[in-house]
């Protein structure tokens, strides 16, 4: 396994939208130390995600993950989900506000509406159909790394400009406010 470069802010691959990929192309060898790359390039960053595009790949996989990261103390549990071809539905129209960041934009966080729950298709890293119903601060983790491979960042979604932080001054004026929003959210729908 590799730790890969992940791509920041201007860089084009990150505006790409990324192409699925075949069930035949998914099984080469190629593809699946991609896939374990990412995994070991996510976890190095203490991300609890990362899209393909984001490590200069341009196709539709990405991986999620969150335990006991130093980044996201509240964030819920989410065991290691490999997504390829991912395609998301919402099934409401209810929406929370998500304070987001992204290992592609270091140090900038900001306010983003996410669907609080999400229907999402994919196929697991063997190519197994896989639908699952994803809820309340996961729902706005999945939302973020599907809009990657739309060639999506969270500074476009963001509506209010003001919102817009630093990490530092996040965790200094935002960040109490932000985690009593998120555990109202998580006792609602446990996770």
């Amino acid at each position: 396994m590799t730790i890969r470069k992940i791509a920041t802010i201007g860089h084009p691959v990150l505006r790409q939208v990324a192409r699925p990929l075949t069930r035949a192309e998914l099984e080469t060898p190629a593809v699946q130390a991609l896939i374990d790359d990412m995994i070991e390039t996510m976890r190095d960053a203490n991300g609890a995600g990362i899209a393909a595009n984001q490590v200069h790949e341009p196709v539709q996989i990405t991986v999620i993950e969150v335990g006991d990261n130093p980044r996201y103390p509240y964030k819920p549990k989410i065991p290691l989900t490999v997504l390829v071809n991912p395609v998301i539905e919402p099934l409401d129209d209810e929406l929370f506000e998500n304070y987001e960041g992204c290992l592609s934009v270091p140090d900038l966080r900001g306010v983003v509406a996410r669907h609080t729950r999400i229907r999402v298709k994919y196929w697991d890293r063997h190519g197994n159909e896989v639908e699952q119903v994803v809820q309340g601060l996961s729902a706005g983790t999945f939302q973020h790394e599907c809009d990657h491979l739309q060639g999506r960042l969270f500074v476009d979604r963001v509506t209010d400009p003001t919102t817009f932080s630093t990490w530092r001054e996040w965790e200094r004026h935002h960040k109490d406010a932000f985690v009593e929003r998120v555990r109202a959210l998580v006792a609602r729908y446990g996770s």
